[in-house]
Order: structure tokens, then sequence, then C-alpha cells
């Protein structure tokens, strides 16, 4: 297959979790056959990156190839742009002392609220009963 009739695409990594391969998730649309309107949808490519260079949320450019694999088609091209995310797990972030108190104290003054506010709306119900037990 000539150069110039093979497919290319721009999508975004998803996931390099498997040796020499990442999902490319490619995001097309077309127009809806009788109302007209763009529906947008999405294709997953399994791509071979035989130097495991793509990191996770890098945009990338696909080109289509042989049969790699089973469902190996397409083989990467080139980075496009790299994307930092970050590795950390939520117990990892600190937090200070001030924000937490600061947090408890708030939650305890809503619950409180609720509390009040309920009681307020129990009462109400139980005098609006006996209204209409002393008129019948």
């Amino acid at each position: 297959m000539s150069y110039e009739r093979r497919k290319v695409r721009i999508g975004l990594v998803v996931s390099d979790k498997m040796d020499k391969t990442i999902v490319v998730n490619y995001t097309w649309s077309s127009p809806h056959l009788i109302y007209k309107k763009a529906i947008r949808r999405e294709t997953r490519f399994m791509t071979h990156d035989p130097e495991n260079l793509a990191k996770l949320g890098d945009v990338v450019r696909i080109i289509e190839s042989r049969p790699i694999s089973k469902t190996k088609r397409w083989r990467l091209a080139e980075i496009l742009s790299s994307q930092e995310i970050a590795d950390i797990q939520p117990e990892e972030i600190q937090v200070d002392e001030s924000v937490v108190s600061a947090a408890a104290t708030s939650a305890l003054d809503q619950a409180e609220a609720e509390a009040t506010a309920q009681t307020s709306q129990d009462d109400e119900t139980s005098a609006d009963e006996s209204s209409t037990e002393a008129q019948g």
C-alpha cells in the first residue's frame, strides 16, 4: 500500500499500559441522516508504539499499516503534544490544619441548621393536624 493512500488520524492516548501498544481515542462527527445535526462519535484504535514513547494524555498522529496483531492495524507516526498527568493519590495530598478545622465546623453548622429546620417543619405539621381535628 502506498503512503499516499494510507489513512491518517489524530487522537488522544487513553491507555499506555501495554508493552509496545497504546490505545488512541479518535473523535469524529457526521451529520444525522434525517435531522442533519452533527453527531459526535469516538473510535478507539489499538496502535503499535515500538519504543513506548507515547504517554497517557498525549495527542498523537497515527497511520494505517499492515496487521501487526489481532487488533493492531495502526502505527504511531508522531507525538504532536505531550501533557503531564499527575500520578498523585488522594492520600498523598497534604492539607493545612486550619482548612480541615474550618471544613469540620462548617459541616457541623450545616447539620445543626438542617436539624432545626426539620424540627420546625414537624411543629408546623403537628399544629395543622391539631387545628383540623378541632374543626372536625
